[in-house]
């Protein structure tokens, strides 16, 4: 009988990009401040291995961007963006972010990290609607890589 082969573990990145979705989704119903959503993950035990400096600069990039981010998004969007789930919406905010600040992260691997944080905890198809917006600022915000590919 073979043993069940464990998922492979998170990367340091990939569980930070889960973090500041959960602390941006935690904003969005809270209202709390930046600086306390830090605090109290930092506070939790559980949390496992996770790229500190990448989820503060992630968590603080796009509450602190949140307007001009929600801006770049809405022209991509098939409804308003207050129609949208908290979780598309939050990840929607994230991969943005990322794909307009972080030019060293390859706008793929923004996609697709964005894509696995929307199956992860978004709705059943939510992924897919990530994917199509997030393809298509891409495509705005990294016209060279995009062209190059």
């Amino acid at each position: 009988m073979s043993e069940a082969k464990k998922p492979a573990p998170k990367s340091a990145r990939r569980r930070a990009r889960e973090l500041a979705l959960q602390g941006i989704y935690q904003w969005r119903l809270s209202g709390e401040e930046i600086g306390e959503i830090e605090r109290m993950t930092r506070e939790e035990k559980s949390l496992g291995r996770y790229d500190d400096e990448f989820y503060s600069g992630l968590l603080r990039g796009v509450l602190n961007r949140f307007d001009s981010l929600v801006e770049a998004i809405a022209p991509h969007l098939d409804r308003a963006v207050n129609e949208l789930s908290p979780v598309e919406l939050s990840v929607l905010l994230l991969g943005t972010y990322e794909l307009a600040h972080h030019p060293e992260t390859p706008y793929r691997v923004v996609i697709n990290e964005s894509v696995e944080l929307a199956k992860t905890f978004g709705g059943t198809d939510g992924h897919k609607f990530v994917n199509g917006v997030l393809d298509k600022l891409a495509a705005q915000l990294r016209t060279a890589e995009v062209k190059a590919k």
